[in-house]
């Protein structure tokens, strides 16, 4: 019997958007039989920056009890999602202070042969999710992982119509039933092909 394939979930989210996003999508692997780790980044925005928002002052202490991310995260896992709010088309500062820590583990070549996904949101419609989720995957190519897009491999992502990873627009309210599921689905997807890989390295 095979072991189970682990999955770590990395996020930075400031107001709670892309943390639903990182729980469904933690769901959605745990629910194909992978072993799950949910971890948020540190903050680094300054207290008075967290503070000028009364949602991001919540969020942050919401979320005080999820663990931090640590590279041994990144070590464990077969596969690992970011998630990521678009900051200007890129991924969020939090986010990238994080990755900018493994370059020991890269330069032991412990980052490549795995699965790597992302997923997003955005204030607006137009608002950089697909470059946000572009941009991360210039940071897969260089570890030399493998991109698990969810792709148009179920019928919900012809309802979401993102196939670089999931992703939601947070000035229409926090994510609904449609964006959840393709979260799910990206997760389980995600864990099909790692498992298929482990499998297939085992034999």
């Amino acid at each position: 019997m095979m072991e189970p394939v682990n999955v770590a979930i990395i996020y930075y989210s400031s107001t709670g958007t892309v943390h639903a996003l990182a729980q469904a999508v933690a769901e959605g692997a745990e629910k194909a039989g992978a072993r799950v780790r949910l971890r948020r980044v540190a903050e680094t925005a300054p207290p008075e920056a967290v503070d000028s928002n009364p949602a991001w002052a919540r969020h942050l202490q919401d979320a005080a009890e999820i663990a931090e991310a640590g590279l041994d995260d990144l070590d464990w896992a077969d596969a690992t999602l970011f998630g990521s709010p678009t900051r200007f088309g890129n991924p969020s500062s939090q986010l990238r202070a994080f990755i900018d820590t493994t370059s020991p583990l890269w330069q032991e070549g412990r980052l490549a042969d795995k699965v790597y996904s992302a997923f997003t949101a955005s204030g607006t419609a137009h608002g950089g999710q697909e470059s946000t989720i572009l941009a991360l995957a210039n940071t897969f190519y260089h570890w030399g992982g493998i991109i698990v897009p969810p792709g148009y491999t179920d019928p919900v992502q012809f309802q979401t119509g993102n196939p670089y990873g999931t992703s939601h627009v947070a000035g229409e309210g926090p994510p609904g039933e449609v964006v959840l599921r393709a979260a799910h689905h990206q997760g389980r997807r995600v864990v099909e092909v790692a498992a298929a890989l482990k499998a297939g390295r085992a034999a």
